[in-house]
């Protein structure tokens, strides 16, 4: 008999095995956290395997000699108490319904439920390493209650004591099978450490890879690291988004992106604003045709979602536990290379900046128009000359005192008033400037007005003839705070608009082009650029969070 009951867990286990080698069974089995629904189909099927434990028992005298505690106290033991209460309630109904009146039924009935409640205990309160042996013991004293509730409920009791003598030993030994099967399922879940090292492994691979890419961040750099990862992972497609567009998309599809593509993708959308990742191993909607399974994983710079990480398969259920682990180290790589790049572009833009500035202050024809604005004054307009003197003193003073920090908005307006006045005095009437300014509270980076008012007199005001006007304004908002200039010149060319929001730097644009990326560097987007139907508008917002 104890042979036979042998053979029935023998089977069970055998079944076990080959159900562990379903991939898809794997990932469930090495999540650690499990969805409602994966818990529902886990019940089901040992609630299954318990049912079938009584049916392939072994009749002994109205008794079944089975593997139905065996069944329940794994099923407590490895996935809680939803699973292993719920399998011991249905199976002991089950096995009391097969057989109401009969000598075994309503201790079988007692006994199952209360494998389940113990089999949760130990899940709860038992360390991961020890569930197998306690288990064992566990298991043992159910079916040991068994026989006693047997002798218990028998009538006449000599027909209990009979029953238990042939079926106490091998129902009582063959609990060990539950440590079996406990072991059998623990040793794939311990498979994920093993997996998970693998995969750590190829995202350093990867990152080294793809480190040089990092150095410069553009698009062309990141349609390479994209090329990179799609290679190492054999995935179908690669992308890597901002919070609003694509910034990189490398293969299949591919022609249908182009770069700063707007993000269409409900999940995409969703995963950025949950700061989650999303998983879909079945058919997408109709913005990605062809595609079947989709990663979508959160970048982050200090700890706030900035973008993603997008993995794409033509075929379902591509996204397995492995490539989970692999690509959400990979992303947390990625975000930590971007945000060391960022802040190496921010200090060599800022020492780009000084080094205009200083060059701008130091220039012959700079000083010489200057000076000679200066000098003209002096007998005519004495006071006018003394206050040229005074801006000319304060704006090298600043130039020569800049820093990588971020100022107060109105010190750097002070600055820009000192080169206005200048500029005023050797254009004369054909420069007017204006300035509506909010009283608002923040910081900006230093010189990024400056290069603008510049811009907006050089190649804006003196390229036509008569009088211009320069406005410089700074406006509080809703939730942000807008800075800007805009002139009545002769209009920037789009093709300099073009060049700048493509990171293309233009020969007679560098200091619109640095400020441009400066300021998409600090706060995640650039200048707006707006050619009027006299003139330009160039600004940017700042987030008065940050002020």
């Amino acid at each position: 008999m104890l042979m036979k009951l042998f053979e029935r867990a023998a089977l069970l286990l055998i079944i076990i095995f080959f159900m562990l080698r379903i991939s898809n069974v794997k990932q469930v089995l090495q999540k650690d956290t499990r969805s409602p629904k994966e818990y529902a189909i886990i019940t089901l099927i040992f609630c299954l395997f318990a049912i079938f434990g009584t049916y392939s028992g072994i009749d002994v005298e109205g008794s079944l000699v089975n593997v139905r505690i065996i069944v329940i106290m794994s099923a407590g033991i490895l996935f809680g108490p939803w699973v292993g209460i719920i399998v011991g309630i249905v199976s002991g109904i089950h096995r009391y319904l097969i057989d109401i009146g009969g000598v075994t039924s309503i201790p079988c009935l007692i006994t199952s439920i209360i494998a389940g409640c113990v089999a949760s205990a130990i899940y709860l309160r038992t360390d991961k390493a020890k569930r197998w042996i306690v288990g064992i013991i566990a298991g043992m004293l159910c079916e040991a209650l068994t026989m006693v509730l047997i002798v218990f409920f028998a009538s006449p009791p000599e027909l209990g004591m009979d029953i238990v003598s042939k079926i106490a030993v091998p129902m009582i030994i063959g609990q060990m099978n539950v440590g079996l099967i406990i072991l059998l399922v623990q040793s794939v879940e311990s498979e994920k450490e093993g997996i998970a090292a693998r995969q750590a492994q190829l995202a350093l691979d990867i990152a080294n890879k793809t480190l040089p890419y990092f150095r410069s961040i553009n698009p062309d750099s990141l349609h390479k690291i994209c090329a990179i990862i799609r290679e190492e992972i054999h995935a179908d497609a690669v992308a890597i988004t901002d919070l609003h567009d694509v910034q990189a998309y490398v293969g299949y599809g591919e022609e249908r992106y182009l770069i700063h593509h707007e993000i269409t993708s409900v999940l995409t959308k969703r995963a950025i604003q949950s700061d989650e990742i999303l998983i879909s191993n079945h058919a997408l909607d109709e913005a990605m045709p062809g595609v079947q399974s989709l990663l979508v994983i959160p970048l982050k710079e200090r700890d706030i979602v900035t973008g993603t990480l997008k993995i794409y398969y033509r075929t379902a259920h591509k996204i397995t536990f492995p490539l989970q682990t692999m690509a959400v180290g990979l992303s947390q790589i990625i975000s930590t290379l971007m945000e060391v790049s960022k802040v190496e572009e921010m200090k060599e833009m800022a020492n780009k900046a000084e080094l205009k500035a200083l060059q701008t202050t130091i220039q012959p024809h700079f000083l010489f128009n200057a000076l000679n604005a200066i000098g003209s004054s002096i007998r005519t307009k004495p006071d006018k000359a003394r206050e040229l003197i005074v801006n000319l003193s304060g704006y090298m003073r600043y130039n020569l005192e800049l820093t990588d920090e971020v100022i107060d908005v109105h010190k750097e307006l002070e600055q820009v008033r000192n080169y206005v006045e200048i500029e005023m005095a050797r254009f004369g009437n054909r420069l007017n400037v204006e300035y509506e300014v909010d009283e608002v509270a923040v910081k900006i980076p230093s010189l990024v007005i400056q290069p603008l008012v510049e811009n907006a007199i050089i190649h804006g005001i003196l390229k036509v003839k008569g009088k211009g006007t320069v406005t410089i304004y700074v406006k509080e908002l809703q939730d942000t705070v807008r800075i800007g200039v805009a002139d009545t010149g002769i209009g920037i060319d789009e093709a300099v608009i073009d060049n700048i929001m493509n990171e293309r730097i233009a020969a007679h644009h560098i200091g619109l082009f640095n400020v441009h990326k400066r300021v998409k560097l600090l706060y995640g987007h650039g200048l707006t650029i707006k050619r009027l139907a006299r003139g330009t508008d160039i600004y940017f917002d700042i987030p008065k969070e940050t002020s």
